[in-house]
């Protein structure tokens, strides 16, 4: 039943829009219904003060500096993201990205995803740590963390040299595999959801975080926007093991380790 409804909804975009409409246009409007829908909430939450036990940090940020970040980032998004989108299109094509049926099977699609999580988050891990040298923090990185608070919104609100610079991570795996279309947009949507939760500044109790032991979440990243540049760590986009293996996860872990100790004062004085 699923199947069917996938593929008429597929059939009715591909004999209505030509493969460059749905590849370049159609990515640019699902990547900024997704973004925007799900890093707005975050705004009101903070502002009405609703759930504000899973905040992350106790500090807000202002109306001026939330509209601040939306109106740079409409201008970014258009100024820079969906140019690239259509200048890369040829190279997609080439690389075999198409629309055309048949669909891929799931297992097809979950195995692309999952290899474009792994491997962006590599790429990302080195180009983050690259970003967090001296003078590329100072001229392009430090614009991002100008929101030492962040929510969901702040996730793509960087330089634009850094918005190229970091995107080639979330299009290398693509580029690589040449896949579907609606993989592509699957992964898109993903990687949007993944990465505006790593912003939101709450740590719930249904956080993906609490369930999967190798995913960072809000409370992992929110640490690397609190700290210093050049003592931040946590530098990974998805995951926490390269973090780890490398070291770069320390001071984040001997803080989650006096928080347990405090907890447990607090618990037993109780």
């Amino acid at each position: 039943m699923a199947a069917s409804v996938v593929e008429s909804a597929w059939t009715y975009l591909i004999t209505q829009f030509s493969d460059f409409q749905l590849a370049c246009l159609g990515s640019f409007f699902l990547h900024e219904s997704v973004f925007f829908l799900s890093g707005l909430p975050y705004i009101y939450l903070e502002r009405a003060g609703w759930l504000s036990k899973y905040k992350i940090q106790t500090k807000n940020n202002t109306p001026a500096a939330q509209e601040k970040c939306i109106s740079r980032l409409l201008l970014y998004h258009f100024c820079v993201n969906l140019p690239v989108m259509i200048l890369s299109y040829p190279v997609f094509r080439y690389m075999g990205m198409r629309s055309s049926f048949p669909l891929p099977s799931w297992k097809v699609i979950s195995t692309q995803i999952l290899f474009y999580f792994i491997i962006e988050d590599f790429v990302f891990y080195w180009g983050h740590r690259i970003l967090h040298t001296k003078w590329l923090y100072k001229h392009v990185h430090s614009v991002h963390h100008e929101y030492a608070t962040p929510f969901g919104l702040t996730s793509e609100y960087a330089h634009p040299a850094e918005i190229l610079f970091l995107g080639f991570a979330t299009i290398i795996g693509p580029a690589i595999t040449g896949p579907h279309l609606i993989t592509l947009w699957l992964w898109m949507v993903l990687r949007v959801l993944e990465t505006v939760e790593a912003h939101c500044g709450y740590d719930f109790p249904w956080s993906l975080s609490n369930f999967l032991p190798l995913y960072g979440g809000a409370d992992f990243h929110d640490y690397h926007h609190r700290l210093l540049y050049t003592k931040s760590g946590n530098y990974s986009s998805t995951f926490v093991y390269m973090d780890w293996i490398f070291g770069t996860d320390k001071g984040y872990r001997k803080l989650k380790v006096l928080k347990s100790y405090g907890d447990d004062a607090v618990g037993k004085d109780i």
